[in-house]
């Protein structure tokens, strides 16, 4: 969260002490005695909310509210005046201040103001750099978030296939958002701005799928569940493919082996989509990106529905990291829309859960995501976690976990 707070007072002796009382709540002052001090901070990337007394000399504080307001309407501006006058405070917020306070004010009120304007001042800020990055730059950097290593590999795995300009499977657990990152494979592409079609391949048929396949010519065609393809909707798809003018991305959630010995998957198209495959890890696999996921969520769905994105407590985020996630980043997406429309407590707070008790249900889930990861190998799961053995099955027995449970 921002902590800059621009102070603007005419009087030096008041400035000074509610400067003092921002830098007692760890928050860092500006302060100016006028408006015209004031002015030359005021911007659109001002990372910080205004606090300004009403009646100074000259320009007084509706004037400065009246320009910050055109310089950018989404900076908070709180108003402080000794007058008590009530038509004074309507007048106040509906030209758009934040809050309106009476001095002298109560330190505590002051801070909780204050700190209210800037978790406001830093969602502002941060959706303006996510829409941005959304607009310019790397698709993959933009569109993929996380800040773990397995991100970055991902990322890494996206930009290698886009260049390769063939044939990609992408893999990965329900929920991983498998035809997201093909979408990103497409974009990244020199195809990026040619036709990107997506389709389920269950039930596809040879004229459904030619005709795909013409509609994104030059471009990228998606075909999520690959192995659910009709057999003679498969044999077209290599003629297809052999014959140039498109290029195809494959999506599956199971290994394609058991389908290619079943004889469900024509081994020709098997071993062409072996070429270049982009696996996606599984949220248990990275978390700690699941706070910076939420967050993108959560501001995202607030956006969509027109409200203003609630606090993300570290209770919440204790909630998200003590649980497995099955349902991967779809999961988290809901959970994030269902918190973002206040639904429900849905995040599992952890409300009166001590320190201790939240780092043991991190430690918990680490460990059970450690023996997801490697199949109930025990040893392997420990040189994931960088345990040695006693230890990690010391941690095994306290929290009740078996390797067996997991192969």
């Amino acid at each position: 969260m921002t902590r800059r707070v621009l102070l603007v007072d005419d009087d030096a002796a008041v400035r000074e002490a509610l400067a003092q009382t921002l830098e007692l709540a760890d928050l860092d002052p500006l302060a100016a005695g006028s408006f015209v001090e004031a002015k030359d901070h005021i911007a659109p990337a001002f990372d910080g909310v205004i606090l300004s007394d009403i009646r100074m000399p000259g320009r007084d504080g509706f004037h400065l509210l009246d320009f910050a307001r055109r310089v950018d309407p989404d900076l908070p501006v709180i108003l402080l005046t000794g007058e008590g006058d009530i038509p004074m405070a309507v007048r106040a917020m509906s030209a758009g201040a934040f809050d309106f306070l009476e001095k002298p004010c109560a330190p505590a009120d002051l801070v909780a103001v204050v700190t209210r304007a800037l978790r406001t001042r830093t969602l502002v800020l941060e959706n303006r750099r996510l829409k941005a990055e959304l607009e310019t730059g790397d698709p993959a950097a933009r569109m993929i978030f996380g800040l773990s290593d397995a991100a970055e590999r991902l990322r890494a795995a996206v930009r290698q296939a886009a260049r390769l300009g063939a044939e990609v499977l992408v893999s990965g657990a329900p929920g991983t958002g498998i035809s997201k990152v093909a979408e990103v494979i497409h974009l990244t592409s020199a195809r990026g701005k040619r036709p990107f079609e997506k389709r389920a391949a269950h039930g596809l048929s040879r004229d459904a799928l030619a005709g795909l396949w013409q509609a994104c010519a030059g471009g990228t065609l998606f075909l999520d569940e690959i192995a659910r393809l009709p057999l003679d909707s498969q044999v077209a798809l290599v003629d297809a493919l052999d014959a140039g003018g498109a290029v195809l991305i494959a999506g599956t959630t199971e290994p394609l082996e058991p389908a290619r010995e079943a004889g469900t998957l024509s081994a020709e198209l098997y071993w062409r989509l072996g070429v270049m495959e982009v696996r996606i890890p599984a949220l248990a696999e990275r978390p700690e990106d699941i706070p910076v996921l939420f967050r993108h969520y959560v501001a995202q769905a607030s956006e969509q529905a027109g409200l203003t994105p609630p606090e993300i407590t570290s209770d919440v985020i204790a909630g998200l990291m003590a649980r497995d996630w099955p349902g991967n980043a779809r999961a988290l997406m809901s959970e994030a829309m269902r918190f973002a429309l206040r639904l429900d407590s849905g995040t599992r707070r952890a409300e009166g859960v001590g320190l201790a008790e939240r780092l043991a249900q991190v430690e918990r889930s680490l460990l059970a995501e450690a023996l997801e990861a490697s199949q109930g190998q025990a040893s392997e799961a420990a040189r994931r976690l960088r345990l040695p053995r006693k230890t990690f099955y010391d941690k095994l027995a306290r929290y009740g976990l078996r390797p067996e449970d997991f192969r």
